[in-house]
């Protein structure tokens, strides 16, 4: 459920201005929307400070649970500390990149000193290095003496002393500043000092946490400047304006009574960005977590669809996935992973659980464990398996699920608009939804067309053709009508989109039988076939959920129910760093 929001207005004095957002702070209850563009020279400051420690954050190693002494250096420190690191880091990676090129290019010459050979050129005896292609016939310029050093099959690395004038095939090398010996030294130093530097961002892997708050100090510190220059004014007054839930507005007035602040409360206007705050009985919840996973949630006027989400979700996971022995799999990582994070948060858990459930008991209906099929079946398991197991049957089914899945959108949209002439054209899609179910089954399955169909469909366009707009907005939704006809058409498509499950069910059903049958008679390999084939088909089978399983819920039902998943996180002006602040709604 969408938590209703109350549009407020706050005044006080412009030199209360600082006391009246550390109250409205320690209340966090209103989400504050900026009267003006926030800016300054403050603001800017804080947000680099804040770049600055959470790309500290970044740079250091996760911490991996192990007990280390404290760091002794506080936070600030720390951060600096992890700055200078990351700098010389990026310049030993920088320098060895330059000496593993020198030795690259000079190590086919061995270990020489290149300052003999500058003494040679002083003296008039140049000596030059060259390599050319393995196959090169190589012959001394005239009045130059040439000495082979090395030959792989690759390429042939040489030298020649004496003034002359090298052939186009022979590729000079530059000679170097150091040796050989001396680069090797050099880049083992330079490893050493690495190994310091890395044992040195362990030592501070013990300053994480403090790192951490102090990020969320800098976060608030910049959110307050942000509130406090996006205020209006005029002369000695300042106002700011935000959206408060409905529940927490005696608070926020009790307050405004007690400092003496102007609060003016009302409905959101059309325009205003209003903030969705979703908040869900315990059984929806779960699919909260999806939804944080994937970046969804609705604008604050349209529909909460948390509980149809949940339910069709599941069941599309169960189609997909279509395996007793993959739901088991799946509820035994569950359990392992809420046992190896205890104090995560519960959601993530609880939908896998009711996913892993789902599809085990799919798995039950289908007769499919591992991808082969179970002949003796308990109870009407067996009756319900002859069905689900004829192709046509399960198509059947899927553009069933569809024309449901879709006929609540609709009702849904009647029941938001019972008081205007748009709930007869929402009847009307649904007279249209279940006439291109039974189009689905004539013209894909060959089933026969119920008689009463095209009069039910006839209604249904005539309901939607007559109702669609409202009259007192036909001159600027008048295109809503001229794109009916392929409104309709889309309306057949995506009823008949539904039969992926089908379909993709089926095809992680062939491949799991795929290898079920190259493993067999080969042993060892055939037990590393299985594990590999399996774990490869349980990996495809959670990208298909999230393709189609997720599509069909924010796409097709979504498109039918009017959300565009366009809402904008409740986030208020509220303390973070602070342990005792009191509890914001969530």
């Amino acid at each position: 459920m969408i938590v209703r929001m109350k549009k407020i207005t706050l005044f006080c004095l412009e030199s209360d201005r600082e006391r009246t957002l550390e109250a409205l702070r320690s209340l966090g209850a209103v989400h504050v929307a900026p009267v003006q563009p926030p800016a300054g020279k403050n603001l800017d400051d804080a947000l680099a400070r804040l770049n600055r420690v959470h790309r500290a954050l970044e740079i250091l190693p996760d911490h991996d649970g192990k007990k280390r002494p404290p760091c002794g250096e506080p936070a600030e420190k720390a951060v600096e500390r992890v700055w200078a690191l990351f700098h010389r880091r990026e310049l030993l990676v920088e320098r060895e990149d330059v000496l593993e090129e020198e030795e690259r290019t000079i190590g086919p010459f061995g270990d020489f000193s290149p300052a003999a050979i500058r003494a040679l050129a002083d003296k008039g005896i140049p000596v030059s290095l060259y390599v050319a292609p393995p196959k090169t016939k190589l012959v001394a310029p005239e009045g130059a003496a040439l000495q082979i050093i090395r030959r792989t099959a690759r390429l042939v690395s040489f030298a020649v002393v004496g003034r002359h004038d090298a052939p186009g095939t022979w590729e000079q090398v530059r000679l170097p500043e150091r040796s050989l010996s001396e680069i090797r030294a050099e880049r083992a130093g330079l490893a050493r000092e690495n190994a310091e530097i890395q044992a040195e961002f362990e030592r501070l892997k013990a300053a994480r946490a403090g790192i951490e708050a102090l990020a969320l100090r800098i976060e608030e510190e910049a959110e307050f400047i942000k509130v406090r220059t996006g205020m209006g004014g005029a002369k000695k007054i300042a106002f700011l304006q935000g959206f408060c839930p409905e529940r927490l507005c005696a608070r926020v007035a009790s307050e405004a009574a007690a400092r003496g602040w102007g609060l003016a409360s009302g409905e959101p206007e059309p325009g205003d960005d209003v903030p969705t705050l979703v908040e869900n009985p315990a059984w929806i919840r779960p699919i909260s977590a999806l939804f944080k996973l994937i970046n969804l949630l609705p604008g604050y006027a349209e529909a909460d669809a948390s509980w149809t989400f949940l339910l069709f979700f599941s069941l599309f996971f169960a189609i997909l996935v279509g395996d007793l022995g993959y739901g088991i799999i799946y509820l035994l990582l569950t359990l392992l992973m809420r046992r190896k994070m205890p104090k995560a948060p519960h959601e993530p858990f609880s939908l896998l659980y009711v996913l892993s459930a789902c599809t085990m008991v799919w798995g039950l209906l289908t007769g499919a464990c591992f991808g082969v099929t179970f002949p003796a079946m308990p109870g009407p398991f067996t009756a319900i398996r002859a069905w689900i197991g004829q192709d046509e049957n399960m198509m059947r089914f899927c553009f069933l699920v569809g024309a449901i899945h879709l006929t609540i959108a609709h009702a849904w949209n009647i029941i938001r608009s019972l008081n205007s002439t748009i709930a007869l054209a929402q009847a009307g899609w649904i007279l249209s939804t279940w006439t291109m179910y039974f189009m689905a089954r004539n013209m894909i399955l060959g089933d026969s067309l119920p008689g009463w169909v095209l009069y039910a469909f006839v209604a249904g366009m005539a309901l939607i053709v007559l109702f669609m707009t409202p009259v007192r907005d036909f001159k600027a939704q008048w295109y809503n009508h001229v794109m009916l006809p392929l409104n309709v058409v889309s309306n057949f498509v995506d009823v008949v989109s539904y039969v992926r499950l089908y379909a993709v069910g089926l095809a992680g059903l062939a491949v799991a039988q795929s290898f079920n049958a190259t493993a067999g008679g080969m042993g060892l390999a055939g037990a590393l076939v299985l594990f590999f084939g399996h774990a490869l088909n349980i990996i495809l089978s959670v990208m298909s959920v999230l393709v189609h399983g997720v599509r069909l819920n924010t796409l097709e039902f979504s498109g039918h129910l009017g959300v565009q998943w366009t809402g904008r996180p409740y986030e208020p002006f509220a303390l973070k760093a602070a342990p005792d602040r009191p509890a914001a709604p969530s």
